[in-house]
């Protein structure tokens, strides 16, 4: 039976779907995007602080499953300009040990929701 997982300490979902589920030892997130969880407002800044408040977000997601970035198995990160490849790696790269780093994909899109710069998506396991 797969479990629902939501926190107020990361924005809450803007369609029909939740924040993260977990079937089993497996947990697959939503993206997540800048989105200020405590107003819920976009933040709009540099490319770095957007990304560090998406880490920040997956964090609370993580948390909430009772789960680390050391849980990671595999990140999906979708970016609306790949010249911004370097400065989200490198807020990105904070968040992981570089011998233990999950498997990942990152892709450039036209469009994200909200037109953001970056969303960041993450399966993990127990």
């Amino acid at each position: 039976m797969k479990k629902i997982i939501n926190t107020s300490k990361a924005p809450a979902p803007i369609g029909p779907y939740n924040q993260a589920v977990m079937k089993g030892d497996m947990l697959y997130t939503s993206g997540q995007i800048a989105i200020l969880p405590e107003t819920g407002e976009l933040f709009e800044g540099s490319i770095s602080e957007e990304t560090e408040i998406v880490m920040q977000n997956m964090k609370a997601v993580l948390e909430a499953a009772d789960m680390t970035f050391e849980n990671v198995l595999k990140t999906s990160i979708f970016i609306s300009d790949m010249k911004n490849f370097a400065e989200i790696n490198a807020v990105y790269g904070k968040y992981f040990d570089e011998d233990t780093a999950p498997a990942r994909e990152t892709v450039e899109v036209a469009n994200l929701p909200k037109y953001v710069n970056v969303e960041i998506s993450m399966i993990a396991s127990r």
